[in-house]
């Protein structure tokens, strides 16, 4: 919370106000003689059915190849004859099913088409998802002549490749051309506060967003929490408002005031209300774990509070821990002779175990015993324990390779195994740093809602070792409250290509 420092907060810049709003980046300017005339823009709606269209097509052409791309099919292999008879009910089904659940996926969100993360989850998460409806319906109808398994492998292989690279390409050309710019929602910011700073910084960082921040006020008080950056134009006083938005035409508006009172909020909303701008608050008293806020209703009167997180829920829970069993097991049988292999190296290096255990706190707080291969001198916690560097002098030669390939890690499949970790998670800490870090950091025991993982979020993103602990723990708890199937998959591959600070 940032109430009790509202004797820091911020006048506004004298030498700010009054600025004009920051001209929108990519905006086209008007021709002149000599120059080539801008393309403008396409309407929403035509790339919602230009989307539209090109998946119909792709879905066709994934189901029609996979009635001809195996010999033991009973399909037909002449085009016309795909399309007649019985086989057309496979392919009109499978394409009517499949664009029913690449909408209710929400992979006609415009907004989803300027980010190729997004993309591949929307095609993903309904590949899965229609697959198994599509089987479903398959045995419930029982359609004849009866569907080969070989159609379902190669359809979905098919779609989700033929989708995957049509909408990896659709998103590099929207941001080449720089028509998103006439998409963003134009946005000012009332108050200015330290979310707003996170706010802002991601949306720079951000190719795709979905915003642009034209300016902002300051709060009723006539004062800012935090200074606004730079880039940010100061466009009036509060008591300005209405001419400000009469002028700029936002699109929304943003209260990012710490300490409103309920008056100023009811005003600003009306006022949203009366100008067409949306109105949208900064939950600053949820300072974690805020992407679960939800309006709910107790006997009708309207409560805002987090819900529960995705692994709160039994199902999701089970079907992580069936990952989990199944990866570990799989791991160990792979790591096996890897294990062997690397024992060798570190024992004609320095002898002694090859095995290093470590009490770690896991979730709930609960410690236990972490497995790794020993990368490091016997006697590397001599003067107590510390993150490791680059180039530590601690480090055994073969355990900086170790290290950085995260060969040192594949004993923990076994702690996967017995259900101390996951495959996924946020990585355990030493229980005796957690004890002091807990009363460092906020929130930072809120990684322990789940259990921790041979990898995590935060080290396919770089913040491993000694790095920000407190960027670590936001990444932490983006997982939490984002977990899916398909993230942990995502984070799995990753960890495999990225070394960043892996020392």
């Amino acid at each position: 919370m940032y109430s009790q420092k509202l004797m820091h907060a911020i006048p506004p810049s004298e030498s700010n106000r009054g600025v004009t709003t920051l001209p929108i980046r990519g905006a086209m300017s008007d021709a002149t003689p000599g120059k080539a005339v801008a393309i403008p823009p396409p309407s929403a709606e035509f790339l919602v059915l230009l989307t539209f269209a090109v998946d119909l097509i792709m879905i066709a052409a994934a189901l029609v190849c996979a009635t001809s791309s195996d010999k033991h099919l009973a399909f037909r292999t002449v085009a016309s004859d795909i399309f007649r008879g019985p086989y057309s009910t496979y392919i009109l089904t499978g394409i009517g099913v499949f664009m029913v659940t690449l909408g209710y996926m929400g992979g006609y969100n415009r907004q989803r088409f300027f980010s190729s993360t997004q993309s591949l989850q929307v095609v993903m998460k309904s590949t899965c998802a229609w697959m198994v409806v599509y089987l479903a319906l398959s045995l419930a109808f029982k359609f004849q002549p009866p569907v080969s398994r070989y159609f379902f492998v190669f359809s979905f292989l098919n779609s989700l490749v033929f989708l995957s690279a049509w909408r990896l390409t659709f998103c590099h050309v929207l941001l080449e051309s720089k028509w998103n710019v006439a998409f963003r929602k134009k946005a000012i910011v009332v108050g200015w506060s330290k979310e707003s700073d996170i706010l802002f910084d991601k949306i720079l960082r951000d190719p795709g967003h979905a915003y642009e921040v034209i300016g902002c006020t300051p709060s009723a008080h006539g004062k800012f929490w935090v200074r606004p950056p730079s880039q940010v134009s100061i466009l009036g006083d509060y008591h300005s408002l209405q001419e400000i938005m009469e002028e700029h035409k936002p699109d929304i508006a943003i209260m990012a005031d710490l300490d409103p009172m309920m008056g100023e909020i009811i005003a600003l909303a009306n006022l949203c209300v009366r100008e067409n701008v949306q109105f949208k608050v900064i939950p600053s008293y949820f300072q974690t774990l805020s992407s679960g806020l939800h309006l709910e209703h107790v006997s009708g009167v309207p409560v805002l509070g987090v819900s529960k997180l995705p692994l709160d829920h039994m199902f999701n829970r089970i079907v992580k821990r069936t990952v989990d069993v199944a990866g570990a097991l799989v791991g160990l049988l792979i790591s096996a002779p890897i294990i062997l292999l690397f024992g060798y190296l570190i024992r004609r290096e320095s002898p002694g175990p090859i095995f290093y255990s470590q009490a770690r706190s896991g979730m709930g707080g609960k410690s236990f015993n972490i497995y790794k291969l020993r990368s490091m001198k016997l006697d590397a916690d001599a003067k107590g324990a510390r993150f490791a560097v680059e180039n530590d002098p601690r480090c055994l030669k073969i355990g900086a390779f170790m290290r950085k390939w995260n060969i040192d890690e594949v004993p923990q499949f076994w702690n996967v195994l017995i259900g101390d970790m996951s495959l996924v998670g946020p990585r355990p800490e030493r229980t005796e740093n957690v004890k002091t870090l807990k009363g460092e950091i906020t929130h930072y025991n809120a990684r322990h809602f789940a259990r921790p993982g041979v990898t995590g979020y935060a080290q396919v993103n770089g913040l491993r070792g000694n790095t920000d602990l407190t960027a670590r723990l936001k990444y932490d708890l983006y997982y939490l409250e984002n977990w899916s199937v398909f993230l942990d998959f995502y984070i799995m591959a990753r960890t495999f290509l990225k070394q960043k600070n892996a020392y």
